[in-house]
């Protein structure tokens, strides 16, 4: 008869455990002041910057804190920017057109500028990046979604830059 194993004792099969902690922890995302705060721009803040800003949140929420503005903010999403992002499984919830002087004086370290238009001095401080994409306002659907894919890609290749630098 084998006598029984004393499981309190730390031996098993006849040699000491190897303990530690053995729970698995979450990994640790950067702390909201770590992320790196980036504000998309175009004239209504209601299309390309709307669809810039979800893309961001979405693939990059854990080292990007995301804002968007218009120079001319409009009074709504257009419904066909919100079907798109849908489409795409990426949400608007929260999302509402904002006018550039919401953010004055809030510091950024990126600055997208998809109006085509200059962007006041106030960012002057930022890394201020031009991305020439067409405005889909009063367009067709097909329009609406070849501009959400252009962003889309713009977006990740951001992303990636980012994450590797």
């Amino acid at each position: 008869m084998v006598p029984p194993r004393d499981v309190t004792s730390g031996m098993r099969g006849g040699r000491p455990r190897m303990g530690g902690d053995r729970t698995t922890k979450p990994p640790v995302a950067p702390s909201a002041a770590a992320k790196r705060r980036i504000l998309f721009v175009c004239i209504g803040n209601a299309c390309r910057s709307q669809m810039a800003e979800a893309f961001a949140r979405a693939y990059g929420s854990d080292i990007l804190a995301v804002h968007s503005a218009g120079l001319a903010p409009a009074s709504m999403l257009p419904p066909l920017t919100r079907q798109v992002l849908s489409e795409k499984n990426i949400s608007t919830e929260g999302q509402f057109p904002k006018g550039l002087e919401s953010f004055m004086g809030d510091p950024f370290e990126i600055v997208v500028n998809l109006s085509g238009e200059r962007l006041p001095p106030t960012f002057a401080k930022a890394r201020v990046i031009e991305w020439n994409v067409r405005d889909p306002i009063g367009e067709s659907e097909n329009v609406y979604r070849a501009v959400a894919t252009q962003i889309e890609g713009l977006v990740m290749r951001l992303i990636l830059e980012l994450r590797g630098s």
